[in-house]
C-alpha cells in the first residue's frame, strides 16, 4: 500500500510538519513519545501535504485558483469574502482524485477492524505552515465531528480542503505573510473519543493572562471541547502549580465552578452534532475530580518537558483533552506550542488606571488582560452584521468564532455574553491587545447599539463595562532598569487580591511581606468564620439559608479553609520560593459583623480601633473556633500543598503573655515555630511591642512595624476618625523615636525587622531615612515599587561616605 497520500499516525514525528502539517505531526510525536508517560491519544492516520498538492494538479485546480487570488484586494474585507467565495466553489467542484479515494478508504477500513465496527470520527485539518513559533494558525481551518461511515468521510475531508480558502484563513495569511498557494493541507482522522457524553476540555501550561510558567491553567465542561474554545460555554477551571505537582502535594490552587449550560453532543440519527442543555445539578459540579485534574497536568507538563527538550528552549504548551462518559479513562487529543498567549516580560509595560471613581457599571464579567478601551457598541447577533463594524467600536456579541477575526482587529474592545479565559474571544484579544470582557451573561441585552462605553479590565480579574467615555491614564513602566537596581534592603510587597498575584510576581522584589488574609475572608468567603462553625445552629434563620444556598453540599468548615487555603496558595506560588509573610485575620468588630452571620458574634464597641481585634481574639472563646479554621488553612498551604514559603504574622498583639497564648493556639492545629521552617513574625504597632522589643522577639522571629496603628496610638489618633485626621503623621518624631527603637532591638538581637505600613509607599524620603536606621525590609503597595527601588539605593549608596562623616565628628 502506498504511502504518500496517506500515513498512520503511529508512522509520524514532529519533524514531519511539512509531510503532514503541524497538528498532525504533533500528535504523531505524542503517540510515538510519551506513551512511557501513561498519556492516551486515540490513534488514526492522516492524508499528506503531497496528497494535497496531487488534488490541485488534476484537472488544472491549481492553475484555477491561483488566477481567483489575482484579484483578491487585501485591504477590502468584501473582496476577501468575494475572491474566498470563489476559491472555495472552484475547491468543491473539483472531486478527489480516485487513488487518494482508494488509499483513504483503505486507512479507514483498518480503522474499523482496530475498533471492531464502524467509529464515529473527527475530521480535523493540519495546515503545513501551523504552530510556527508567533503563528498558530489554530481554528483558521475545519474541524467535522461525529462523522459516520466512509462517504461521509470523504466529503468531510474534501471540505476541509476548501477550508483553507475561508475569510479568515486568507486574511491571516495576508497578515503573516505566507503565499496563499504555498500552504499546503493535511488531514487527520481519528476514532472520536465519547466525550459527547463525558468532558472535554482545554490545558495551558502557562496562565494564559499573565504569563506565569509555574502554573498549568486546566478548563473543562460537559460534551465536546469545541464549546470552550468557541466560548458558548463558561466552563470549570482549576489552576495547578506545577513545583509542588512534581513533589506530589496537592497542588490545585485555585478551582472556579463555571456555569456549563449547555453541551455539544453527538446528533445520533444523522451524524454531526447538537447542542443541548445540561441539568442544573450537573452544571452546578466540577465536572472532573481532582485526581482527574491531576492526572492532566502531569501529563502537560510531561509534554511540555518533552517538546522543549525538542526545541531547545521552555515551550509552554496549548492541549486539548477529552474524557470518554462510556469508559471514564483521559485522552489527550491535540497539543501544540502555544503561540497567543506566552510572553516574556517586556522591558517596557504599560499599566492602564481609571482617574477617580467610576460609574456603576453597565455589565461585568471576566477579564481579559489588563487593558482599557472606549467606544461606541455595536452588537452583532450573526455574521451579517459584521459588515457594519467600524474600526474603533466596542463589539459586542454573544460568542465569536474564527470567521470573525478579520473585523475583531479594527475594535476598540470586545464583550461577549459567554465564554471563559481560553474562548476564542479571549485568545484573540490577548493576541492583538485589546481590552475583551467574557462571560458577561447579558451584554447583548443591557448595552445599547451606539452608546458610548468604557470597557476596562484594569481592576482585577472581573472586567466591567462603565456607561460614557470614563477617563484613565496609560503609563510606561521600565521592568528592566528596575531588575538591574539591586539593594542590600529587601523590597517587599503588600498583597491583597490573589488574582493579581502572578502578575506581581514578575516586578523584582524579593517576596511578599504583607499578605492581608482578611481581604481574602470578605471577598472569596464573605461568611463570618463563626457563622460556619455554629451552623446550621443560627438564631437568624434568613442567614442560615442564605449561607446554605453558598455552601451547597460542603462542610460548612471545608468550605471556609478550602476557599482560603487556595487564595493564600495562589499568592505564596505566585511568588514561590520566595517569602511570602501572612497575616492572620485584623478585622475590626465593625468589618466583622458585616460579614454574613456576623452581627451575631461581634459586640457592639464604640471604638472597634482599639477593641476586640488581632491577637485578643484568636484565644477566645468568642472567636477561638474562627481562628482554628484560619490555622487549617495556613497549614494546609504550607504542609498538603507544598507551599512552606508561607511565613505567619501575628497582628495587633498587646502583651507579651499574649503573645505565648497564640503561639500556643497555633502549634495545637499543626502550626509549631520551627517545625518544617515556620516562621511566625509579629507586627510591631502598639509602643508596647516597642518597649518589650526584646521580650516579643524572643518568643517570635521577627517584628514587621505597622506604620498606621503605630502612628495613632503613639499621637493617640483614632485613624476612622476624621475630626483630628491633619494630625496623623508617620514622619512625626515621636514615631520615629519608636521606629528607630525597635529597629535597633532587632538588630541588636539579629532578628529581621521590616516595614509594612503605608509611610514608606507614599512618601520615598521616609524610606531612605528608614534604610538609615537599619531596616531589613520595606514592603509597599505594587504601585511604589519603583520610587521605593530608588530611593533605597540611593540611600545605600550614601551610607558609607554618612558614616565616615560620622566618625570623623566623633
Amino acid at each position: 500500500m502506498s504511502t504518500n497520500l496517506v500515513i498512520d499516525l503511529r508512522n509520524v514525528r514532529l519533524k514531519d510538519v511539512d509531510r503532514v502539517g503541524g497538528k498532525n505531526a504533533s500528535l504523531g510525536e505524542l503517540m510515538n513519545s510519551l506513551e512511557g508517560f501513561g498519556v492516551r491519544v486515540p490513534g488514526g492516520f492522516a492524508t499528506t501535504a503531497e496528497a494535497y498538492r496531487h488534488y490541485l494538479d488534476c484537472g488544472r485546480l491549481r492553475e484555477s485558483l491561483t488566477a481567483i487570488l489575482k484579484e483578491l484586494d487585501p485591504g477590502n474585507v468584501r473582496s476577501i469574502q468575494r475572491i474566498a467565495r470563489q476559491a472555495r466553489d472552484a475547491v468543491l467542484a473539483q472531486p478527489l482524485p480516485d487513488d487518494l479515494h482508494w488509499e483513504i478508504a483503505e486507512h479507514y477500513d483498518l480503522l474499523c477492524a482496530e475498533a471492531g465496527g464502524e467509529p464515529s470520527l473527527a475530521v480535523r485539518s493540519s495546515a503545513t505552515a501551523e504552530d510556527l513559533p508567533g503563528v498558530s494558525f489554530a481554528g483558521q481551518h475545519s474541524t467535522f465531528l461525529n462523522v459516520r461511515g466512509k462517504e461521509e468521510l470523504l466529503v468531510a475531508v474534501h471540505h476541509c480542503y476548501a477550508s483553507l480558502f475561508t475569510d479568515r484563513a486568507i486574511d491571516y495569511r495576508i497578515r503573516n505573510g505566507f503565499e496563499h498557494m504555498s500552504v499546503a493541507l493535511s488531514v487527520g482522522i481519528q476514532q472520536m473519543i465519547r466525550s459527547d457524553v463525558g468532558v472535554a476540555g482545554v490545558i495551558f501550561t502557562l496562565d494564559p493572562e499573565s504569563g506565569f510558567r509555574n502554573a498549568v491553567v486546566v478548563s473543562g465542561s460537559y460534551g465536546l471541547g469545541e464549546t470552550i474554545v468557541q466560548g458558548t460555554v463558561n466552563p470549570d477551571e482549576w489552576t495547578v502549580f506545577k513545583p509542588t505537582l512534581a513533589t506530589g502535594h496537592e497542588a490545585i490552587i485555585e478551582r472556579r465552578l463555571g456555569t456549563k449550560e449547555s453541551k455539544l453532543v453527538f446528533e445520533s440519527n444523522s451524524g454531526g452534532t447538537r447542542l443541548v442543555s445540561v441539568d442544573a445539578p450537573h452544571s452546578r459540579e466540577f465536572c472532573l475530580s481532582d485526581p482527574e485534574v491531576l492526572q492532566l497536568a502531569k501529563w502537560s507538563c510531561a509534554i511540555e518537558d518533552h517538546y522543549s527538550e525538542l526545541a531547545d528552549r521552555p515551550e509552554p504548551m496549548d492541549i486539548e483533552w477529552a474524557k470518554d462518559g462510556l469508559t471514564g479513562e483521559l485522552y489527550i487529543l491535540q497539543a501544540r506550542p502555544e503561540t497567543g498567549h506566552s510572553r516574556v516580560l517586556a522591558s517596557g509595560e504599560h499599566e492602564y488606571r481609571l482617574v477617580g471613581t467610576p460609574p456603576e457599571a453597565l455589565a461585568t464579567g471576566q477579564a481579559v488582560g489588563e487593558m482599557i478601551g472606549s467606544g461606541p457598541v455595536r452588537i452583532v447577533r450573526d455574521p451579517t452584521g459584521l459588515s457594519e463594524v467600524k474600526a474603533g467600536d466596542v463589539l459586542v456579541a454573544e460568542t465569536t468564532d474564527p470567521d470573525w477575526e478579520p473585523v475583531m482587529r479594527r475594535v476598540a474592545a470586545i464583550v461577549t455574553d459567554q465564554g471563559g479565559r481560553t474562548a476564542h474571544a479571549a485568545i484573540v484579544s490577548r493576541e492583538i491587545g485589546i481590552p475583551c470582557i467574557v462571560g458577561t451573561g447579558e451584554a447583548t441585552k443591557v448595552l445599547h447599539a451606539g452608546d458610548t462605553v468604557t470597557v476596562c479590565c484594569a481592576e482585577g480579574p472581573k472586567g466591567s463595562v462603565y456607561p460614557g467615555n470614563v477617563d484613565f491614564t496609560i503609563s510606561d513602566v521600565d521592568f528592566s532598569t528596575l531588575s538591574a537596581t539591586k539593594t542590600k534592603t529587601d523590597i517587599l510587597l503588600n498583597v491583597g487580591d490573589p488574582a493579581n498575584a502572578f502578575s506581581l510576581s514578575m516586578l523584582p522584589v524579593a517576596g511578599v511581606g504583607l499578605a492581608r488574609m482578611e481581604f481574602i475572608v470578605n471577598t472569596a468567603i464573605a461568611i463570618h468564620p463563626m457563622a460556619l462553625c455554629r451552623y446550621p445552629r443560627l438564631r437568624d434563620s434568613a442567614a442560615t439559608a442564605e449561607i446554605k444556598s453558598r455552601i451547597g453540599d460542603m462542610r460548612p468548615d471545608e468550605y471556609f479553609v478550602q476557599r482560603l487555603s487556595e487564595g493564600l496558595a495562589k499568592i505564596c506560588a505566585a511568588f514561590y520560593p520566595r517569602p511570602v509573610i501572612v497575616r492572620t485575620s485584623d478585622f475590626k468588630t465593625n468589618e466583622y459583623a458585616r460579614l454574613l452571620g456576623g452581627a451575631e458574634f461581634e459586640p457592639a464597641e464604640e471604638n472597634p480601633m482599639l477593641g476586640f481585634r488581632g491577637a485578643s481574639r484568636y484565644y477566645d472563646s468568642r472567636y477561638a473556633d474562627g481562628f482554628d479554621l484560619e490555622c487549617w488553612a495556613l497549614q494546609r498551604v504550607r504542609e498538603a500543598m507544598g507551599l512552606r514559603n508561607l511565613k505567619v504574622m501575628i497582628p495587633f498583639c498587646r502583651t507579651v503573655e499574649e503573645g505565648r497564648r497564640v503561639l500556643a493556639r497555633l502549634e495545637s492545629n499543626g502550626l509549631k515555630r520551627g517545625v518544617n521552617g515556620l516562621e511566625v513574625y509579629v507586627m510591631c504597632e502598639l509602643p508596647s511591642n516597642v518597649l518589650e522589643a526584646e521580650a516579643f522577639l524572643t518568643i517570635f522571629d521577627g517584628f514587621s512595624i505597622g506604620s498606621n496603628d503605630l502612628t495613632q496610638l503613639t499621637l493617640g489618633i483614632d485613624r476612622d476618625s476624621g475630626t483630628v485626621s491633619h494630625l496623623f503623621d508617620e514622619q512625626d518624631p515621636a514615631v520615629k523615636r519608636l521606629v528607630t527603637q525597635a529597629v535597633a532591638t532587632a538588630n541588636r538581637l539579629k532578628k529581621p525587622c521590616g516595614i509594612c505600613g503605608q509611610a514608606p509607599s507614599d512618601y520615598p524620603e521616609f524610606a531612605e531615612w528608614l534604610v538609615a536606621q537599619g531596616i531589613t525590609s520595606i514592603s509597599v503597595n505594587p504601585d511604589s515599587v519603583a520610587k521605593t527601588l530608588r530611593a533605597v539605593a540611593k540611600a545605600e549608596a550614601a551610607q558609607p561616605a554618612q558614616k565616615h562623616l560620622t566618625k570623623a565628628g566623633r
